[in-house]
C-alpha cells in the first residue's frame, strides 16, 4: 500500500489538533493558567511600562498589552510554566518594590531568558497597534485607505528647515 502526500499531510494536520485539544484540555483541568490574579497582571503592566516607558500613556495600553502576554502565555502548557516560572521570579526579586533604575537593571539582567522575549515580543506587536497609543504619538494611521499619502500631508514638514536649493 502506498501512501500519498494528502494523506500524510491530512493525518499530520489532525494529529496536531487533537494534540493541542489534548494539551489545552490538560491546562484546563490542572487549572493551570498564566496571569490570573490581579497582582500578576499589575506586576506585568509595570514591567511592560519599565521595558516601554512613555510617561504621557496611560495605564489602559498597557493593561491591554498585559492582557495580551498573557493569552500568548496561555497558547500552550510549556508557555504557561515558562511565563509563571519568570513572574515568580520577579515577585521573588521584589520586582513592584523596585525604584526605575533598579528595575531596568533587574530586566537587563533577564533579557535573555524565554520569559523576556515573550512579553518583548508581544509588547512590540500590541502597545504600538493600539489605535489609542497611534493618537499619543500622532500617528494617523495607515493611509491606503485614505487615498495615500501624497494628498495627505505627504509635503507636512513643518519641523524642518526650507530647503536652500533651488531648482535651475
Amino acid at each position: 500500500m502506498t501512501l500519498s502526500r494528502r494523506f500524510v499531510l491530512l493525518g499530520s494536520a489532525c494529529g496536531f489538533a487533537v494534540g493541542a485539544l489534548a494539551a489545552t484540555s490538560r491546562m484546563a483541568i490542572a487549572g493551570l493558567s498564566a496571569g490570573a490574579d490581579a497582582d500578576s497582571k499589575a506586576l506585568l503592566q509595570r514591567m511592560i511600562r519599565v521595558m516601554y516607558p512613555h510617561d504621557s500613556f496611560p495605564d489602559a495600553p498597557y493593561a491591554r498589552t498585559a492582557e495580551a502576554v498573557i493569552g500568548a502565555a496561555n497558547k500552550s502548557v510549556a508557555q504557561t510554566l515558562m511565563f509563571n516560572r519568570g513572574m515568580a521570579e520577579l515577585k521573588g526579586a521584589g520586582f513592584a518594590k523596585m525604584d526605575g533604575a533598579a528595575a531596568l537593571a533587574h530586566l537587563t539582567m533577564i533579557q535573555g531568558s524565554d520569559f523576556f522575549q515573550l512579553v518583548r515580543g508581544t509588547t512590540i506587536l500590541t502597545l504600538y497597534n493600539d489605535p489609542e497609543v497611534w493618537d499619543l504619538l500622532g500617528y494617523e494611521g495607515a493611509s491606503y485607505d485614505k487615498g495615500g499619502y501624497i494628498d495627505r500631508g505627504f509635503n507636512d514638514l513643518d519641523w524642518l528647515p526650507e530647503p536652500r536649493v533651488t531648482e535651475l
